[in-house]
């Protein structure tokens, strides 16, 4: 465990490497933070969240990361983990993303559902997820590590927002329209498939995925509203961002977005 001088010092690292795009070495491992918890890590996450906050941005919804049960082997953790979406992450299909802006992004395919009424905390259930989502949309999370060359651990992660940086959303449907599990998703940049993969890749269903978050959240007293994007987790492997290309989700019975690169 981390005392709160080592935590805000951690927070401070990872602000100033996101504001310099300059990743730093991880925390994990390093003698300046021996010791970090996944409770550090949360506790580091939310002193920026706060810090962003009270300097004007708005939250508008949580992104779930390490959904797939390869990704959980492969960082030795049996859960998912979560960070912050902020208005200032919003993006747009009609403006090109300038790839210098961030440190080694990437991009991800999900199926965002976006609520119509707040989620319960503790005891959420998939049942609940389905009545209060207003619409589930193709979306592509644009993801980025403060932490250098990827080199991150479970903590790493966590503390640097689950590592988040960006969204786009296009339309979207009823989710009791679809079979929320059956969904098959297709990353395609400049032109050519890259990668493919399916919905039932996050954690079985997207829906448990939310349900999961709402009551891992609420445990930090941090509610899910009304009007925020829940982002379940890729279906897709992650891509490199590469300047001059464009790159589309598509989603089986659910439609396209896509986010361009300069």
């Amino acid at each position: 465990m981390l005392d709160d001088r080592r935590r805000l010092e951690a927070a401070e690292l990872l602000r100033s490497a996101e504001h310099s795009r300059t990743p730093v070495a991880p925390l994990a491992g390093s003698d300046a933070f021996a010791g970090i918890s996944t409770e550090d890590a949360y506790e580091i996450q939310l002193l920026n969240i706060r810090q962003r906050v009270a300097a004007g941005a708005r939250i508008t919804g949580h992104k779930v990361g390490l959904s797939s049960p390869v990704m959980q082997q492969m960082m030795g953790v049996d859960e998912p983990d979560y960070g912050h979406l902020l208005d200032g992450m919003e993006l747009s299909e009609d403006e090109p993303v300038p790839v210098a802006r961030y440190c080694a992004p990437r991009v991800e395919a999900e199926v965002g559902f976006v609520l119509g009424d707040d989620l319960p905390g503790e005891g959420c259930t998939v049942a609940d997820v389905l009545a209060a989502t207003e619409r589930v949309v193709p979306a592509i999370e644009l993801i980025d590590s403060r932490i250098a060359d990827w080199r991150i651990t479970i903590a790493d992660t966590i503390a640097d927002n689950a590592s988040s940086a960006g969204y786009v959303t296009g339309d979207g449907r009823d989710p009791r329209e679809l079979d929320l599990r059956g969904i098959d998703a297709t990353l395609r940049c400049g032109g050519e498939v890259i990668t493919r993969g399916r919905s039932d890749a996050v954690l079985g269903d997207p829906a448990a995925s939310v349900a999961w978050l709402a009551r891992t959240v609420a445990r930090f007293g941090v509610p899910l509203r009304k009007g925020h994007l829940v982002l379940p987790g890729s279906c897709t492997r992650a891509v490199d961002v590469v300047a001059g290309r464009t790159c589309t989700a598509e989603f089986s019975g659910l439609g396209s977005v896509s986010l361009s690169f300069s």
